[in-house]
């Protein structure tokens, strides 16, 4: 034996109790939020193409998603709404009788210990495919916002718990918290997509949620995945105009964004791991070439190590039953 000295960190490592003993992140199943795609069509249930297992679900067919998701603990949804009508303001999205709106309520008057998270976005609702209303070709910033807030101020109404505006406006945060404030919601949560950058891993939520831009692209609205101080004036302003939440988005890419929030801000920080990153992992598992569960779990689990409260993902099903195990 060598008489030179060193650490012997194995010893830490030597059993499975050990490791368990010492382990320093921990993903639980609460940690988790599911995302849902809501149809207004009557008995559709479709899977998603690039999204396998991914399903966009009619209303009357929610209960056999939402039953899934109490019966394995998760503790949030987040809903995404598919609507018959689009225009070019996106009105379904601030209507009334909307389809997160209709949504929402079915979920509070019948699973009302789930937490709802409404999307807060133009994107699914206009006919060209933008966060906000075009003028010359251009989305515009301060024309966009009023809608934002109606749209919020709705979907509160209907029974949401948080507000989740993904729109990257400049100034969406103020002004929806100003107007959920009007309307008598000082109570609801703002979870902000607060870094959302112009990802290229978006490319399978945008035939699950009929999003694709019909012209342009969103990156004069949306974050240069290049810039990392940027990140921070956007979650700092955010913090300011009231966000009670920072989402970081997409999440594995930009980890290291994720710890750099954590460190400096003391809220609640939210990884939205997206679906390219999901498709990715679920071709490859299809095909053979990875163990499903473990690489899953590893990058779940980088995401909480990162600084992660919560994370939104696809997987939030699978991870709850391997959790379980």
């Amino acid at each position: 034996m060598s008489n030179l000295p060193f650490d012997r960190h194995r010893r830490l490592r030597s059993s499975k109790s050990m490791r368990d003993i010492v382990r320093e992140t921990h993903l639980h199943t609460e940690d988790l939020i599911y995302p849902i795609f809501v149809l207004e069509e009557k008995g559709k249930k479709v899977e998603v193409p690039s999204m396998p297992g991914i399903h966009q679900i009619s209303i009357d067919r929610l209960g056999e998603e939402m039953d899934e998701v109490v019966e394995l603990g998760i503790r949030g949804v987040l809903l995404f709404g598919i609507p018959d009508h689009k225009d070019a303001v996106g009105s379904e999205a601030y209507n009334d009788d909307g389809i997160i709106q209709q949504a929402t309520r079915f979920i509070k008057e019948n699973y009302p210990d789930v937490l709802v998270v409404a999307d807060t976005c133009l994107c699914e609702y206009t006919d060209h495919g933008h966060c906000g209303v075009i003028e010359h070709q251009f989305v515009d910033n301060d024309k966009s916002l009023p809608l934002l807030v109606q749209t919020a101020v709705s979907q509160a109404k209907a029974g949401a718990d948080i507000i989740a505006p993904s729109n990257m406006m400049d100034g969406f945060v103020t002004e929806i918290r100003q107007g959920l404030d009007e309307a008598g919601f000082e109570n609801i949560p703002i979870m902000s997509y607060a870094i959302k950058y112009a990802s290229a891993f978006y490319g399978p939520f945008r035939d699950a949620a009929g999003s694709t831009p019909q012209f342009g692209d969103r990156k004069t609205y949306q974050m240069d995945p290049a810039n990392r101080l940027e990140a921070q004036r956007e979650a700092e302003s955010d913090i300011v105009e009231g966000a009670d939440f920072l989402i970081v988005k997409p999440a594995m890419t930009y980890l290291d964004i994720m710890r750099e929030v954590r460190d400096r801000f003391n809220v609640p920080v939210v990884a939205y791991n997206v679906s390219g990153e999901f498709s990715m992992v679920k071709a490859a598992a299809l095909n053979g070439w990875i163990d499903e569960e473990q690489i899953v779990l590893e990058k779940l689990l980088s995401m909480k190590r990162a600084g992660a409260d919560l994370i939104i993902t696809y997987f939030a099903k699978d991870a709850a039953k391997w959790i379980q195990r």
